[in-house]
C-alpha cells in the first residue's frame, strides 16, 4: 500500500461524480445501516480480524514513508469527524506536502467504538499515499453506539496498532510514527483477551493492563489523543486528568472541531521539527484556513521546548518512558 500520490483535482472530481449520480460521501454505513443492527459488519476492507499487519513501506514513489495514523471515536457525539475529516483531506495532505512537512506521509484512518456493546467496535484502514484514503473514509460504519460509562475501546485499538503495523520509518530509520486518537471519553482500565480474540482473532490468554499496552505503542508511535470541543465530553475534568496521567502534554485540547486535520498537520510538522508554531499558524494563514486561532491555543503547550520524534527504542533513541514526548 502507499505507491500512489495524492491529488487534489482527483478528489475534487470524485466527489463531483458521487453528488451526480446521488451517492453518499458513506455510501457503505447509507446501505448498512438500512438493514437491522445484527446484521452490522464492517467493511472486508477495514475488518481488523485476521489481519497480519498493516503496512506502511518504502518505494521508488516513496523512499522516505513516514507512518501518520488517525483514529477516531465514532460513538455518540463524536460521530461526526470522519465526516470533517473527509472534507479536509486536501487541507492534512497541503500541509504535509505543498509545504514540506513531510517528504513521503503514509496516512491510516480507523474508528473506535466500545467493544462491550457495539456491533462493530474497531475499524482499520490501510496506510495510504493517495487518494485511496477516501476510499476507507467512505467504507467506515458510523455506528454511533457506545456503552455510556465515559469509556470507549481505545485500548483494543491501540493494541492493533502496537502488535499489527509494520513500518519502515521505524525498522529501517528508527523514527516512530505518529499516532492520532480523536475522542472524549477514557479507555478501559486493560486491554481484555476475549475481545482481542473476538474482533481481532489473536489468541491472547491474559488482560493486558491498559498502562503497559499504551507503554508497548509508544515505543512505535508518537501518540497524541485530541479532545475537540462540541463533543459530550470535552469539559469533563475526569477524562481530561485520565488522558493528561497517560500522556501527559500529548494531550490536545481542541475548541473547534473543524480544524482537526490542520492540527494534526502542524503537530507532525512540529515533530519533524520542519516548522515552529508561529511558521505553521503562518501556513494555516496563507493556505486559506481560519483554524489558526484554535490549533495554536491547542498546540501552544505542545510546542514549548519542543524537539524532533527521536529514535525507537532499541533503536539507539529514548525510551519513551512516561507522559509527554521525549526532546533531543
Amino acid at each position: 500500500m502507499g505507491s500512489s500520490h495524492w491529488s487534489t483535482d482527483a478528489y475534487h472530481a470524485r466527489q463531483a461524480f458521487r453528488d451526480s449520480r446521488g451517492i453518499g460521501a458513506f455510501d457503505y454505513h447509507d446501505n448498512a445501516t438500512k438493514g437491522a443492527r445484527s446484521t452490522w459488519r464492517p467493511h472486508p476492507t477495514l475488518d481488523p480480524h485476521g489481519v497480519t499487519v498493516r503496512e506502511s513501506r518504502d518505494s521508488d514513489a516513496h523512499p522516505n514513508s513516514l507512518a501518520v495514523s488517525v483514529l477516531f471515536d465514532v460513538t455518540g457525539s463524536m460521530g461526526g469527524v470522519p465526516r470533517v475529516l473527509r472534507t479536509k483531506l486536501p487541507d492534512l495532505f497541503g500541509l504535509l506536502l505543498r509545504k514540506g512537512y513531510v517528504e513521503d506521509p503514509q496516512i491510516l484512518f480507523g474508528a473506535i467504538g466500545d467493544a462491550t456493546c457495539d456491533r462493530v467496535p474497531l475499524q482499520i484502514g490501510q496506510f495510504e499515499s493517495g487518494n485511496e484514503l477516501e476510499d476507507d473514509l467512505g467504507n467506515l460504519l458510523l455506528e454511533g453506539g457506545g456503552g455510556g460509562r465515559l469509556t470507549e475501546s481505545y485500548e483494543l485499538a491501540m493494541y492493533f496498532m502496537a502488535r499489527h503495523t509494520a513500518m519502515d520509518c521505524l525498522d529501517k530509520r528508527g523514527r516512530r510514527g505518529y499516532l492520532f486518537v480523536v475522542g472524549d471519553e477514557m479507555a478501559y482500565g486493560a486491554v481484555k483477551a476475549r475481545e482481542v480474540r473476538e474482533v481481532i482473532g489473536d489468541d491472547l490468554t491474559e488482560n493486558i493492563a491498559f498502562p503497559a499496552i499504551l507503554d508497548e505503542l509508544r515505543r512505535r508511535f508518537e501518540v497524541f489523543y485530541i479532545m475537540p470541543t462540541g463533543s459530550a465530553h470535552f469539559r469533563d475534568d475526569r477524562v481530561r486528568t485520565f488522558w493528561d496521567e497517560h500522556l501527559g502534554q500529548n494531550l490536545i485540547l481542541l475548541e473547534d472541531l473543524d480544524a482537526v486535520c490542520e492540527t494534526i498537520a502542524v503537530t507532525v510538522g512540529l515533530g519533524e521539527e520542519a516548522i515552529d508554531l508561529e511558521e505553521g499558524l503562518r501556513d494555516l494563514a496563507d493556505a486559506g484556513s481560519d483554524a489558526g486561532e484554535a490549533v495554536g491555543k491547542a498546540l501552544r503547550p505542545l510546542s514549548r521546548g519542543r524537539g524532533s520524534v527521536v529514535s525507537a527504542p532499541g533503536l539507539g533513541g529514548s525510551t519513551g518512558d512516561g507522559p509527554g514526548v521525549d526532546r533531543l
